[in-house]
């Protein structure tokens, strides 16, 4: 029975209930005086029971032993009657229970980072060095993308898809941080990295499929030329974003000698035309980033960019509670009634 819900309690303990006429508490000021009334009125009788010791000393003694435990127990029906009382000014105060439901719609977009870890990304014109700051600000996009899913491709002289396109970015994030340069064949595959790219969003059902690509180099490896990567992506309304890293004009590169890690200055090698015709190609756009804080700048304007539709409804209910009250206290009053006139009967 839905008026026995019992979790009206529970809602009460969070505060998760409002009253309607709660100028019915005040009525509980009444319920005290009736409470230091009886307290008073029982103060004043001590009642006595005088019984003929004639009678056999077994019954006399049953006839107390049943006696002392009504004595003791017959303040209970003024106990029931007080309960009673209150649970019915609970029910005049008309309680009333809320409870409210938020939904939330998006039209999430599906994108994939592609990301060049070849060795020249380990020259040090941004810091630490060009992976690890495209790492930290890949990871730091991740956490602005809450409704999307997210995919990853690596590659350089050779592409593969790290992490197939997911919302779990805890395990995303992860892949992110355990890339190196340097465990696949070394080059610039840009066309092989954006075709991979590619096969990870031909088939998603996202209103929007965007890739990220970035990389240090020109292409100088696979069998793909990006010219065609970037027309496949057409085909499938993909936008593809492309950022090249790396300062302008040579860039310190750590190698290791027999005599430690020394530095050589090597040139920065980005074919930035080609870079700016994958993006315009796919209505993408194409950026440089110069530093790493030209490169934050830089995943923050994609972020803006690219932002997924986000809908809340808010719904709201409002529930009568007081039959409960009601319920307990009428059945509190039958109670004391059946006890009045059974076990707790006064002999006249």
């Amino acid at each position: 029975m839905d008026f026995l819900n019992l979790d009206i309690i529970d809602k009460i303990l969070i505060n998760d209930i409002k009253f309607l006429n709660p100028e019915a508490f005040y009525l509980i000021s009444l319920n005290l005086l009736y409470i230091i009334y009886y307290i008073f009125s029982n103060l004043k009788h001590f009642p006595s029971l005088n019984i003929s010791n004639s009678l056999p000393s077994k019954l006399i003694n049953n006839f107390n032993i049943n006696l002392n435990l009504r004595v003791k127990l017959r303040h209970i029906l003024f106990l029931i009657n007080n309960i009673a009382l209150l649970l019915f000014i609970m029910a005049l105060a008309r309680p009333q229970s809320s409870s409210s439901r938020k939904e939330v719609t998006s039209d999430g977009i599906d994108i994939i980072l592609a990301l060049d870890i070849s060795t020249s990304m380990l020259a040090e014109d941004l810091k630490p060095n060009r992976i690890e700051a495209a790492k930290k600000n890949a990871i730091e996009f991740i956490d602005n993308r809450e409704s999307d899913r997210i995919g990853l491709v690596v590659f350089a002289g050779e592409s593969y898809t790290s992490c197939p396109i997911t919302s779990d970015h805890t395990v995303l994030k992860n892949l992110i941080t355990n890339l190196k340069s340097g465990v696949i064949t070394d080059g610039t595959a840009i066309g092989l990295g954006l075709s991979t790219a590619i096969s990870r969003l031909k088939d998603s059902k996202a209103k929007s499929k965007v890739i990220v690509l970035l990389t240090d180099g020109s292409n100088n490896s696979g069998n793909i030329a990006p010219e065609t990567a970037s027309e496949i992506a057409q085909v499938y309304n993909i936008k593809v974003y492309t950022i090249g890293i790396g300062t302008k004009g040579k860039a310190p590169y750590p190698m290791q000698t027999p005599y430690g890690k020394q530095y050589v200055m090597v040139d920065v090698d980005i074919d930035e035309s080609l870079l700016k015709t994958l993006a315009e190609n796919t209505n993408g756009l194409y950026f440089r980033a110069t530093s790493t804080k030209a490169l934050k700048s830089i995943y923050e304007k994609i972020d803006k960019l690219e932002k997924s539709k986000i809908e809340q409804f808010y719904y709201s209910k409002k529930s009568e509670e007081f039959h409960i009250f009601l319920f307990l206290g009428i059945l509190l009053f039958i109670t004391e009634f059946i006890l009045k006139f059974t076990y707790f009967r006064v002999l006249q």
